[in-house]
């Protein structure tokens, strides 16, 4: 570790993700939240904390495991369904859709005016994304719903520049899940059930005892278990996350 890094590690060290009173969890499509962060999720609207999911995509092209027949159209009113459902079981009520086609065919800036709309509605302290960096992401949604957070994370304080979308909003930290560089960690122990049980709502994607559902639930139990040894708490889930101090001009606290 260099000693630049290992000064900023004490001078500015990474925000505490449950340090906060007020999220907005970007999902890039309906059941990302649940499988990337669902378990903070949980946590945080547990602790009484506002909590709020913000689907980006609609999500009408995951027609592999929909029932036979169903068409892309039927299958947004599904998920979307299943999405609230899904969040109601994490104990999230407040469930807000964009209306982009997922597959990547829309325009970047009118995702990025959308989510900053809704940013200055929610007003939230956190801002929760997939991490748009990780070098093995294909999925245009994911990078693009990360890429939207990442602009508007370091902006969303500013009055006069946040007035071309909406409204300012007082965004303290960024914290991307789905990443393989995490330098914050939640500890999750007792939750990774309800996680299950919330990505068992998304039954368009997820058939029950299907071996898409016992694919995904081996990987969270084994990246639960990974985090929570190397956060000394059992069960975990790990953000990389930055501070307003982090987002400008600091290049070691990307790494």
């Amino acid at each position: 570790m260099s000693l630049t890094r290992l000064a900023l590690r004490f001078a500015a060290p990474a925000p505490r993700v449950e340090a906060f009173d007020r999220y907005l969890f970007l999902g890039p499509h309906p059941d990302d939240i649940e499988i990337g962060a669902g378990a903070t999720a949980a946590k945080l609207a547990a602790a009484g904390k506002q909590v709020c999911f913000l689907i980006c995509t609609d999500g009408r092209f995951g027609l592999e495991h929909a029932p036979q027949g169903t068409t892309p159209e039927a299958l947004v009113e599904l998920r979307q369904a299943e999405a609230v459902a899904s969040a109601r079981v994490l104990g999230v009520t407040d469930v807000r859709f964009l209306d982009f086609s997922d597959g990547g065919s829309y325009e970047f800036e009118a995702l990025v005016k959308a989510v900053a709309q809704v940013i200055g509605q929610v007003r939230p302290q956190v801002i929760l994304a997939p991490d748009p960096d990780v070098s093995s992401e294909c999925h245009t949604d994911h990078r693009n719903a990360g890429e939207a957070a990442k602009r508007l994370a370091f902006f969303a304080p500013f009055r006069e520049i946040m007035a071309r979308f909406g409204a300012a909003a007082p965004v303290e930290a960024l914290a991307f899940y789905m990443t393989a560089k995490p330098n914050r960690f939640v500890g999750t122990r007792g939750l990774l059930e309800r996680q299950l049980s919330a990505i068992r709502c998304h039954k368009t994607q997820f058939p029950p005892e299907g071996e898409a559902f016992k694919s995904v639930a081996l990987y969270l139990k084994l990246r639960s278990l990974d985090f929570g040894l190397r956060s000394l708490q059992g069960r975990a889930e790990g953000f990389r996350i930055l501070g307003q101090t982090h987002m400008h001009c600091l290049p070691e606290a990307g790494q």
